[in-house]
């Protein structure tokens, strides 16, 4: 039985990712080899996600290389995975969730804090390192007189950056902080109430083709059914809103006494404007949950302010 090909970038959170799927899948019994693929996202490295193609980018040359059956299963952060997925592919298992929330991350590391404190740390004007349109739009509302940056690259090169006076503070996702051993870097872990993450933040998805039974199977003992059902339901409030490139828009379900709790804010760019609603539903249904969640967004002026942003940015194709 020849060794399961899993296909990934070659980014530092992606190798991780990477290599806890196939250590598990070792501890199955399989065997199993990296194909690292570099995505226009990994080669376009200064450019704005925004300008061009999104976040969809980072997954195409995996998702073609899947198709063709030059690989297995691809590993993914669900959150870089647009709304649909091409003909032939699908989710097949997830891992279990990391904490979902963003982080904001001060020069120099040292005692964790509370947001508010953090943001009296940076002043009143701070320079804020960050390319998410979700983000900004979010922090806009809480720190407005602050200046967002872009920045890419791998964590610790960010962290570099900040550290040598670049910014005054970054946004990142306390998972891909908290996996790659960065976690006492988190100045300040920000509350969902103040900045409700992306789709899919926190969570590992693996891509498989729909045909093929035989890597589904090897996949299941190491899915993560929370997960995959949390998932399932921010993705098709996401599928609802009629996905698109990188857009303002958070969204999180999690479990609570049985049920299904699950937040979504749509922004304009500038934060000045936002549809904030909350849902609960049914475990065993995510899908309704979400799909109904986006109904109540759309019902309180979500798609107009989606809408402005889609034409803004042209027709490219992406994720949030």
């Amino acid at each position: 039985m020849r060794p399961l090909r899993i296909g990934t970038r070659g980014s530092q959170l992606a190798l991780w990712q990477a290599r806890t799927v196939a250590a598990m899948l070792e501890q199955q019994g399989y065997d199993d080899e990296l194909v690292i693929i570099k995505t226009a996202g990994d080669r376009l490295q200064e450019a704005q996600l925004s300008e061009v193609g999104g976040k969809r980018l980072f997954v195409k040359e995996i998702e073609d290389a899947l198709l063709s059956g030059d690989i297995d299963l691809a590993v993914h952060s669900a959150k870089d995975l647009p709304a649909l997925l091409p003909d032939g592919l699908e989710l097949a298992a997830v891992l279990r969730r990391e904490d979902p929330r963003d982080a904001l991350v001060l020069p120099g590391g040292g005692e964790p804090m509370d947001l508010a404190t953090a943001a009296a740390r940076i002043g009143d004007s701070p320079t804020i390192g960050t390319s998410s349109v979700r983000r900004i739009a979010q922090l806009a509302a809480l720190l407005p007189r602050a200046r967002f940056a872009p920045i890419r690259g791998n964590v610790d090169t960010r962290l570099r950056k900040l550290d040598a006076g670049g910014f005054d503070a970054l946004v990142l996702a306390s998972a891909g902080m908290k996996r790659l051993g960065f976690g006492a870097r988190i100045s300040a872990p920000i509350p969902p109430a103040d900045c409700v993450p992306a789709p899919g933040q926190g969570i590992v998805a693996m891509e498989i083709r729909s045909d093929d039974q035989v890597t589904r199977s090897r996949l299941q003992p190491i899915n993560d059914d929370m997960a995959g059902i949390a998932l399932a339901a921010e993705r098709a409030l996401v599928a609802a809103l009629g996905g698109g490139c990188q857009l303002p828009l958070g969204a999180l379900a999690l479990p609570v006494s049985g049920e299904l709790d699950m937040h979504a804010i749509v922004s304009s760019v500038d934060g000045r404007r936002s549809v904030r609603r909350q849902a609960h539903g049914l475990i065993s249904d995510p899908v309704e949950l979400g799909q109904r969640l986006a109904d109540e967004l759309v019902a309180g002026g979500a798609a107009a302010l989606l809408d402005e942003v889609r034409n803004a940015q042209g027709p490219v194709e992406g994720s949030y």
